[in-house]
């Protein structure tokens, strides 16, 4: 079998390496720009959507919109309905920087699809959506504090 979740693991470590210094000099760090851009897209989102979206724990999701809060990009606002409920908010620092994270985004995706159809393109999004659907199954089932079949058997 192909080690098609080492190259998938490899991809994603060059990028998110690559972004990490490309963002530095904005004080974002360890991947904190994917939970301003998440917040960006999604105004108003809770803390457990938030680190769902990005396939995260809630630790670590508190962690960074801890610092991104510390930081200045983004606030916490309670909840019309509930007040326990803290909705996430870009701050216009936060809003500044946001288009300049995509913009990255956009230029990753071109040079990693270079020489690629759109054809290729879609069916690349299409597959990886599909093991992204499996993946999740384990997630969950691991997020809820089980263990996947695999550990199971030893």
């Amino acid at each position: 079998m192909t080690e098609i979740l080492r190259e998938i693991g490899m991809i994603a470590r060059a990028l998110d390496s690559i972004s990490n210094i490309e963002f530095k000099e904005y004080h974002l760090t360890k991947g904190q720009y994917l939970y301003l851009v998440r917040i960006c897209e999604n105004p108003g989102i809770i803390q457990e959507k938030l680190a769902e979206k990005i396939k995260v724990d809630r630790t670590t999701a508190a962690r960074a919109i801890q610092k991104l809060e510390a930081n200045g990009f983004i606030e916490k606002r309670n909840d019309t309905q509930n007040k326990k409920i803290k909705r996430l908010f870009p701050t216009d620092k936060g809003k500044t920087i946001f288009p300049m994270i995509k913009r990255e985004n956009d230029y990753s995706n071109s040079v990693a699809l270079t020489g690629f159809s759109a054809e290729e393109t879609d069916l690349i999004f299409q597959l990886l959506g599909r093991v992204r659907k499996n993946i999740e199954v384990d997630w969950e089932l691991v997020k809820k504090g089980h263990k996947t079949l695999a550990s199971r058997e030893f």
